[in-house]
Protein backbone atom coordinates (compact mmCIF):
# COMPACT_ATOMS: atom_id res chain seq x y z
CA UNK A 1 0.00 0.00 0.00
CA UNK A 2 1.72 3.58 -1.35
CA UNK A 3 0.75 6.75 0.53
CA UNK A 4 -0.01 9.59 -2.11
CA UNK A 5 0.36 13.04 -1.39
CA UNK A 6 -2.14 15.16 -3.10
CA UNK A 7 -0.71 18.71 -4.69
CA UNK A 8 -2.98 20.15 -2.30
CA UNK A 9 -1.96 18.72 0.98
CA UNK A 10 2.06 19.24 -0.67
CA UNK A 11 1.81 22.91 -0.75
CA UNK A 12 -0.07 23.30 2.78
CA UNK A 13 2.91 21.21 3.99
CA UNK A 14 5.47 23.89 2.44
CA UNK A 15 3.28 26.79 3.74
CA UNK A 16 3.68 25.44 7.51
CA UNK A 17 7.69 25.10 6.82
CA UNK A 18 7.84 28.55 6.26
CA UNK A 19 6.05 29.76 9.93
CA UNK A 20 8.04 29.67 12.85
CA UNK A 21 6.19 27.04 15.31
CA UNK A 22 6.44 26.78 18.48
CA UNK A 23 4.69 24.99 22.20
CA UNK A 24 3.15 28.34 23.55
CA UNK A 25 0.88 28.50 26.47
CA UNK A 26 -1.71 30.68 27.48
CA UNK A 27 -0.90 33.55 30.48
CA UNK A 28 -0.41 32.26 34.27
CA UNK A 29 -3.91 32.54 35.87
CA UNK A 30 -3.45 36.27 38.14
CA UNK A 31 -2.73 36.32 41.58
CA UNK A 32 -5.54 37.37 43.96
CA UNK A 33 -3.05 40.79 44.01
CA UNK A 34 -3.66 41.28 40.53
CA UNK A 35 -7.48 40.12 40.56
CA UNK A 36 -8.10 42.34 43.77
CA UNK A 37 -6.01 45.44 42.11
CA UNK A 38 -8.18 45.20 39.05
CA UNK A 39 -11.49 45.21 40.82
CA UNK A 40 -9.98 48.24 42.71
CA UNK A 41 -8.92 50.16 39.68
CA UNK A 42 -12.34 49.15 37.53
CA UNK A 43 -14.18 50.88 40.28
CA UNK A 44 -11.82 53.70 40.80
CA UNK A 45 -12.37 54.42 36.67
CA UNK A 46 -15.89 54.13 37.14
CA UNK A 47 -15.89 56.89 39.97
CA UNK A 48 -13.44 59.05 38.00
CA UNK A 49 -15.73 58.98 34.88
CA UNK A 50 -19.04 59.66 37.07
CA UNK A 51 -16.70 62.70 38.82
CA UNK A 52 -16.22 63.95 34.99
CA UNK A 53 -19.42 63.54 34.05
CA UNK A 54 -20.82 65.73 37.42
CA UNK A 55 -18.10 68.10 36.64
CA UNK A 56 -19.06 68.62 32.73
CA UNK A 57 -22.96 68.70 33.85
CA UNK A 58 -23.91 65.52 32.15
CA UNK A 59 -25.52 62.39 33.10
CA UNK A 60 -23.26 59.54 34.32
CA UNK A 61 -25.25 55.92 33.56
CA UNK A 62 -23.34 52.80 34.25
CA UNK A 63 -24.66 49.31 33.06
CA UNK A 64 -24.69 45.85 33.25
CA UNK A 65 -25.01 42.54 31.15
CA UNK A 66 -28.54 40.62 31.82
CA UNK A 67 -30.27 38.14 30.12
CA UNK A 68 -33.88 39.23 28.93
CA UNK A 69 -36.28 37.38 26.55
CA UNK A 70 -37.05 39.00 23.37
CA UNK A 71 -40.47 39.12 21.88
CA UNK A 72 -39.95 35.70 19.88
CA UNK A 73 -39.18 33.72 23.17
CA UNK A 74 -35.07 33.93 22.57
CA UNK A 75 -32.63 34.47 25.30
CA UNK A 76 -30.61 37.37 24.65
CA UNK A 77 -28.02 39.66 26.46
CA UNK A 78 -28.17 43.33 27.08
CA UNK A 79 -27.45 46.52 28.40
CA UNK A 80 -29.39 47.92 31.61
CA UNK A 81 -28.65 50.58 33.78
CA UNK A 82 -27.11 49.96 37.52
CA UNK A 83 -26.92 52.28 40.38
CA UNK A 84 -23.49 53.84 41.14
CA UNK A 85 -23.37 54.94 44.68
CA UNK A 86 -20.83 58.49 44.44
CA UNK A 87 -17.75 57.76 46.21
CA UNK A 88 -16.90 61.26 47.30
CA UNK A 89 -19.38 63.26 49.64
CA UNK A 90 -19.34 66.80 51.83
CA UNK A 91 -19.72 66.53 55.65
CA UNK A 92 -21.23 68.77 57.76
CA UNK A 93 -18.36 71.75 57.83
CA UNK A 94 -18.73 72.24 54.31
CA UNK A 95 -15.56 69.95 53.32
CA UNK A 96 -15.12 67.42 51.00
CA UNK A 97 -14.21 63.65 50.74
CA UNK A 98 -13.57 60.88 48.51
CA UNK A 99 -13.56 56.87 50.03
CA UNK A 100 -12.68 54.35 48.48
CA UNK A 101 -15.49 51.18 48.91
CA UNK A 102 -15.14 47.45 49.16
CA UNK A 103 -18.62 46.00 49.03
CA UNK A 104 -20.25 48.48 51.19
CA UNK A 105 -17.26 49.63 53.59
CA UNK A 106 -14.83 52.37 53.10
CA UNK A 107 -11.29 50.85 52.76
CA UNK A 108 -8.88 51.79 55.28
CA UNK A 109 -5.79 53.53 53.92
CA UNK A 110 -3.89 53.97 56.46
CA UNK A 111 -4.22 53.46 60.22
CA UNK A 112 -7.73 54.85 61.12
CA UNK A 113 -8.01 56.74 58.32
CA UNK A 114 -10.58 55.67 55.50
CA UNK A 115 -10.85 59.27 53.43
CA UNK A 116 -9.30 61.62 51.20
CA UNK A 117 -9.49 65.51 51.74
CA UNK A 118 -10.47 67.00 48.09
CA UNK A 119 -10.51 70.81 48.03
CA UNK A 120 -13.50 70.57 45.34
CA UNK A 121 -15.07 68.49 43.06
CA UNK A 122 -12.91 69.18 40.02
CA UNK A 123 -9.80 67.88 42.19
CA UNK A 124 -11.39 64.29 42.58
CA UNK A 125 -10.09 63.10 39.01
CA UNK A 126 -6.60 63.87 40.14
CA UNK A 127 -6.74 62.38 43.33
CA UNK A 128 -8.19 59.21 42.19
CA UNK A 129 -5.75 59.01 39.51
CA UNK A 130 -2.86 58.89 42.39
CA UNK A 131 -4.89 56.17 44.48
CA UNK A 132 -4.32 54.08 41.01
CA UNK A 133 -0.89 54.55 41.01
CA UNK A 134 -0.82 53.72 44.65
CA UNK A 135 -2.89 50.28 43.73
CA UNK A 136 -0.70 49.64 40.53
CA UNK A 137 2.42 49.96 43.09
CA UNK A 138 0.99 47.72 45.99
CA UNK A 139 0.42 50.45 48.35
CA UNK A 140 -2.63 49.13 49.33
CA UNK A 141 -2.66 45.31 48.92
CA UNK A 142 -2.46 44.81 52.70
CA UNK A 143 -5.76 46.93 53.43
CA UNK A 144 -7.61 45.55 50.84
CA UNK A 145 -6.88 42.12 51.92
CA UNK A 146 -7.71 42.78 55.59
CA UNK A 147 -11.36 43.99 53.93
CA UNK A 148 -11.47 41.02 52.41
CA UNK A 149 -10.84 39.10 54.89
CA UNK A 150 -13.67 40.94 57.47
CA UNK A 151 -16.00 41.10 54.50
CA UNK A 152 -15.56 36.36 54.64
CA UNK A 153 -15.94 36.81 58.55
CA UNK A 154 -19.06 39.02 58.27
CA UNK A 155 -20.91 36.67 55.72
CA UNK A 156 -19.67 33.53 57.16
CA UNK A 157 -21.54 35.21 60.61
CA UNK A 158 -24.64 36.08 58.60
CA UNK A 159 -25.11 32.49 57.34
CA UNK A 160 -24.99 30.87 60.28
CA UNK A 161 -27.89 33.05 61.81
CA UNK A 162 -29.85 32.59 59.21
Amino acid sequence: MTLTITAKEQMEMSILKTLKLTAATRNAPLTPEQVLRGKLIGYLNEQKAFAEAEIAGTPFTATKRITVTNEAGEKVRADAPRHVRKGWFTDAQGKMFFQIRYGSKPLELSKGMNAVEVENLADVPVIITSIIQAINAGELDVQAKAAIADRKVQRKAKQVTA
